[in-house]
């Protein structure tokens, strides 16, 4: 006697589908912004594409975890995994990469396709200086930007994000809002 295993109840993904709807939604408004980390940690787009998606596919295992725990973990998670792939990048031959690869000043064009030319143009000039001010931090400064302002996280959880203090996460981040102050003032 043949089993259907679609029929059978022991094979059913034991995830309600409501939990997973809402993972894969959490997941999929957080992409981007988490690309954009990533990015500016990674100073490559591949590279960048590569850490988010591995940092996803390790969220499914926390699943059944509470969603309010989902975006600390997440960004736990994608630290870690840019800083695997900063070491291992520390190692490779870099001269061997073609001379496109090598370049930090491709910028992804994150313009709104819906404004017109010359805010389009002042919009990713913005972005091209404040990636480029971002990337000057040091690494523990630009984490600590990252996920206080644009990521709006409170203070303990990029504590337990980044391993460190809550005293620290405040140095770091007053250091990087005076250094970024005094790179973009002349942008005002």
């Amino acid at each position: 006697m043949l089993v259907n295993p679609v029929a059978s109840p022991e094979l059913e993904n034991p995830a309600p589908p409501r939990l997973a709807a809402s993972l894969e939604q959490f997941l999929a408004e957080i992409g981007t912004r988490a690309f954009r980390f990533a990015e500016a940690g990674l100073r490559s787009r591949d590279d960048a594409l590569d850490a988010v998606q591995d940092a996803m596919m390790k969220m499914l295992a926390y699943r059944e975890r509470p969603a309010a725990e989902w975006t600390p973990l997440f960004w736990s998670i994608l630290r870690r995994k840019i800083v695997d792939v900063q070491r291992r990048s520390s190692f490779r031959l870099r001269w061997l990469a073609p001379p496109s690869e090598r370049s930090e000043d491709s910028l992804v064009d994150w313009a709104d396709p819906g404004v017109g030319p010359s805010q389009a143009h002042d919009q990713r000039e913005a972005y091209a200086r404040l990636t480029q001010a971002l990337r000057a931090l040091p690494a523990r400064q630009r984490e600590a930007f990252t996920l206080r302002v644009l990521e709006e996280l409170d203070v303990a959880d990029t504590a337990r994000i980044m391993g460190c203090s809550e005293g620290s996460v405040k140095t770091h981040l007053s250091r990087a809002r005076d250094a970024l102050q005094k790179q973009l003032e002349e942008f005002r």
